[in-house]
């Protein structure tokens, strides 16, 4: 059988290639070639005019009812409330992360737990059936009955198994290492990983069985392959942490069945990935009273978290001072040091100043600002925040502290944990709890002791 003859059309203006190029001459734009197969003789718009047919309409009460069906549990509560109370039966979705962070291990762990009760295909083009059988005796997911292995990298092949419509959830590990026969571009290329996910989609939406994709990250950590990737699926789960230590946590980047706001934080044991149940208590379980020390109260999603802030300020040796960040973004931190060296009387342009994160979790909350720049303070002056005092409150550029969301659940995991005040943003709410601060400097000089 002849080879299908494909051409590079460009994703800007249509123009189109016997050969890929970096650049469009006819544009001008970069990487925006992309290969598709060559259509002879009739266009394609003709074709598509004379081949088109009526559509068949339904109201949307009529497919709510038939639509209605149960979702899939993984058995982990925390998982299932990211997805928005499980996996959607016909739904696609993306799990992204690091190498060696547990991506393999959480999906492994899910389909022995689905596969329980229905029938489960794991679908490896990375591993053989023997290393995956190797993880599942580990695990002990090589006892579910229902749960198939295969190894395949064929789109084509994969696409006609889901269609088939025997399993209720199909693992495809990863979509990097899929291709699309009719196409001679290596897989992970953009043509491949689009074509690919397009056949692995609609397979999936006509079959009504899940789909769950392992995608790579690239090495600034967003998802590897073409933006489209994202928008062609249903859910998007990021996968963050130290993939050699502290916690992991699971959080929807992109949900169509749910909210975004949820986390799951597990940590790795040798039988696999367990929820944390109290990771409050786990991270502030070897802290240290020192100066630099400052425990924000935080929310990953909607749950409240209370971490550890750990500064260090040293006079630099070198004629441009030092700014490092391990777990918040630096550009954030170079703007909260200059608000406090505009703002109160800290001379910090010539310290190197370390800020880290215990426990290895990336801080995206605003509320963390007032902690960071308490411990800043705590260990450029080398003095100490009461040791049973919690932090949290937005700083602006003007030195004022501003509310925040989520107060009276960072409150109460507060109380939980045995700490008895806490210095943020002025409130009517818990005023007996809360000590009431409006800027930086009143923080500063009210709460930093010896």
């Amino acid at each position: 059988m002849a080879k299908s003859k494909t051409q590079y059309v460009c994703q800007q203006c249509g123009a189109q290639y016997s050969k890929w190029a970096g650049r469009c001459e006819n544009c001008g734009e970069w990487n925006t070639l992309v290969e598709q197969l060559a259509v002879s003789g009739q266009s394609s718009v003709d074709k598509a005019g004379a081949s088109g047919k009526k559509l068949s309409v339904q109201t949307l009460s009529r497919a709510a009812r038939s639509d209605a069906t149960e979702r899939l549990s993984t058995r982990i509560t925390d998982l299932d409330a990211v997805l928005g109370g499980g996996i959607v039966p016909g739904s696609v979705t993306l799990l992204a992360g690091q190498p060696g962070i547990g991506k393999s291990t959480l999906l492994l762990q899910i389909a022995a737990a689905i596969g329980q009760s229905q029938p489960v295909l794991y679908i490896s083009g990375e591993e053989s059936a023997h290393q995956v059988a190797l993880r599942a005796s580990r695990l002990g997911a090589d006892v579910s009955s229902k749960l198939d292995f295969a190894a395949s990298t064929s789109a084509n092949n994969i696409a006609a198994t889901v269609q088939d419509g025997t399993y209720a959830l199909v693992i495809v590990d990863s979509i990097q290492t899929v291709s699309v026969d009719e196409m001679t571009s290596a897989p992970g290329s953009v043509s491949q990983i689009t074509n690919s996910s397009n056949v692995l989609i609609r397979a999936a939406k006509a079959a009504g069985s899940a789909v769950i994709l392992v995608g790579h990250v690239t090495k600034e950590g967003s998802i590897a392959g073409p933006k489209v990737l994202e928008h062609l699926v249903d859910v998007v789960l990021q996968f963050e942490g130290d993939r050699y230590g502290g916690f992991k946590v699971v959080r929807a980047a992109k949900n169509r069945f749910g909210a975004t706001s949820e986390a799951a934080i597990f940590e790795m044991y040798e039988q696999g990935l367990q929820v944390v149940e109290n990771p409050s208590a786990a991270l502030l379980a070897e802290r240290q009273s020192a100066d630099g020390s400052v425990v924000l109260a935080t929310l990953e999603g909607t749950r409240p978290l209370l971490v550890e802030i750990q500064a260090l300020v040293n006079p630099t040796t070198f004629g441009y001072p030092k700014r490092t960040a391990s777990g918040f973004d630096l550009n954030r931190l170079n703007l909260l040091i200059a608000v406090l060296e505009r703002r109160t009387k800290l001379n910090l342009s010539d310290k190197d100043i370390y800020i880290n994160v215990v426990g290895g979790l990336k801080l995206s909350d605003q509320a963390a600002d007032l902690a960071i720049c308490m411990a800043i303070a705590s260990a450029s002056a080398g003095r100490q925040i009461d040791e049973n005092t919690v932090v949290f409150g937005e700083v602006g550029l003007g030195g004022e502290i501003r509310s925040v969301v989520g107060v009276d659940r960072r409150i109460a995991e507060a109380k939980k944990l045995g700490f008895t005040q806490a210095v943020g943003p002025k409130t009517s709410q818990n005023a007996a709890y809360i000590t009431g601060v409006t800027d930086l400097r009143t923080a500063l000089i009210g709460y930093l002791q010896k």
